[in-house]
């Protein structure tokens, strides 16, 4: 494990807990056993308990040695918050953390910050700290909460993207069959169209010789009508005189 890295909250100097040394023999290949547990530091108060337990203190392995770092039970000045403060600043130019929107490095040096005011609250007022300890957990549950929700939200547009695409291509392909058919009912319902015309056409050409045919044959009948009334006074006049 390597040696944690430079952290905004205050610890005090590492302790060397025990050391570890690689025994080979002639025949056996060297095995390391497992670290013995941390520990605790003699005579702690209530307060660096308190502590401890809302800051567990760090472990690393270096060069087969084993080092526990417990955080700070030092009160804090004004200069240390102040101090705190410029390194914040700094630490987030150096690592360029961005300013606005979602970036791990700033969640992460902002979190170190609150833990370190926690730490100098807490050993003013355990209470006061413990307090404050539920209100940064509760935080990070609602910033858990809000990932969770916006990754099951990306997972959701994501599959829903997908069916549009493969809607989408349903409905191109719906679209295109519905455009031929209506092609086909255009080609067909102009077909039908000139049939009805010349059907009409036809019709009217007969009914117009049917009335020229039957024109005729009226003006022969009153013709002949004509002709049989004049040869029928002509057969009656003699008789008169």
């Amino acid at each position: 494990m390597i040696p944690p890295l430079q952290s905004l909250v205050k610890y005090d100097n590492p302790v060397l807990v025990s050391t570890t040394k690689d025994k080979r023999g002639k025949d056996k290949k060297s095995k390391k056993g497992p670290l013995p547990p941390v520990e605790q530091k003699p005579g702690l108060s209530q307060t660096e308990d308190i502590l401890n337990s809302i800051l567990p203190p760090r472990e690393w392995t270096e060069d087969g040695q084993l080092w526990v770092q417990y955080v700070s039970s030092t009160p804090a000045t004004r200069l240390d918050v102040i101090n705190l403060q410029e390194r914040l600043d700094q630490q987030l130019q150096q690592r360029q953390a961005r300013e606005t929107g979602i970036c791990p490095v700033r969640e992460e040096l902002y979190a170190q910050c609150f833990d370190e005011l926690i730490r100098q609250v807490t050993i003013n007022c355990a209470e006061r700290g413990l307090l404050l300890l539920r209100v940064r957990d509760e935080m990070r549950m609602t910033i858990a909460a809000y990932q969770t929700l916006y990754e099951s939200s990306v997972a959701f547009g994501m599959r829903k993207a997908l069916q549009t695409e493969q809607g989408k291509a349903d409905m191109e392909a719906k679209i295109q069959m519905l455009e031929s058919e209506q092609k086909e009912l255009e080609r067909q319902l102009a077909e039908w169209k000139a049939k009805s015309e010349a059907i009409e056409k036809r019709e009217s050409e007969r009914h117009a010789l049917n009335e020229k045919k039957h024109a005729e044959e009226v003006a022969y009948l009153n013709r002949a009508h004509k002709q049989l009334k004049q040869q029928l006074e002509t057969f009656l006049a003699p008789g008169k005189k």
